[in-house]
């Protein structure tokens, strides 16, 4: 057996081979530690620019056509004109699905699906939705609460607006963000002389 010459003291003098190695591990682990930083560093400053201001919802118009309740059903059709305002001027975004409900009382009576779209920045786009009713039953209450301001001539409804959407600032997109919109209370006339007032809406990304 072939023992490793003593070095000065009487220990056993490293092999060049085994004095690199360390280093070479240590070089690994400062390299990998650097680009996990930089990757971070450069999700940040992402994060950072892209952020954008708060998107701001409002309702233009509102009407009711062919409205019918019976028997604690309902039938009919809700039109709406949404306005939806970027305030940034360097991003823009992708509406990749956009779903709509109206509700009463806490209950959805109508609901409407919206055809994708892009957003420029600094950009106003108004878009018209259409929730639709079709022989929804209703609870009681609701339905005597309904009846009671057919007969007034007005209702209050809710608006509410889910959408999936995208970020996009340059060629760099963002993952899926859930967009909810809830414009509360929307005031629609039965007696079309009577002029809309325009609802702001809350807006949460």
């Amino acid at each position: 057996m072939v023992h490793p010459a003593p070095g000065r003291g009487g220990l056993p003098t490293m092999v060049p081979g085994q004095q690199r190695r360390p280093r070479l591990l240590r070089c690994v682990a400062i390299t990998m530690l650097t680009i996990i930083a930089l990757v971070g560093l450069a999700v940040l400053i992402s994060w950072l620019a892209v952020r954008p201001r708060r998107l701001v919802y409002t309702v233009e118009d509102g009407k009711v056509k062919d409205f019918d309740l019976r028997n604690n059903h309902l039938n009919g059709t809700f039109i709406f004109i949404l306005r939806a305002y970027n305030p940034n001027n360097k991003v823009s975004l992708y509406y990749d699905s956009i779903e709509v409900v109206v509700s009463y009382d806490d209950q959805t009576i109508a609901f409407d699906v919206v055809e994708p779209f892009y957003q420029p920045s600094s950009n106003v786009t108004r878009f018209e939705v259409k929730p639709t009713a079709r022989s929804v039953p209703l609870l009681g209450s609701v339905s005597r609460d309904l009846k009671s301001e057919k007969s007034s001539g007005e209702m209050e409804l809710d608006i509410k607006v889910k959408a999936w959407i995208r970020f996009k600032l340059g060629i760099w997109k963002s993952s899926h963000y859930n967009l909810r919109v809830l414009c509360s209370p929307v005031v629609v006339h039965l007696n079309s002389s009577k002029t809309f007032e325009r609802t702001y809406c809350d807006v949460d990304t």
